[in-house]
């Protein structure tokens, strides 16, 4: 996260998410499988509702907390 590219973002949750079955991820984020897969892909570009429910799924939050100086 800390380099602030989307896409290495992206493609590192999609990287985790089918370490963990991504058919398993998808019914838990209630999220199509497919849809996913593009999303998370290394050209993919999810919305922060499929951020979310994704990192919901993994059992993780996004915070937010100021840079350090």
């Amino acid at each position: 996260m800390e380099g602030n590219d989307p896409k290495h973002i992206a493609r590192a949750l999609g990287n985790v998410a089918r370490s963990k079955g991504m058919s398993e991820i998808a019914k838990k984020s209630g999220l199509g499988r497919q849809a996913l897969y593009r999303a998370l892909s290394e050209d993919g570009n999810p919305t922060l509702e499929t951020l979310l429910g994704v990192l919901d799924a993994l059992g993780l939050q996004l915070t937010v907390q100021p840079r350090a100086a």
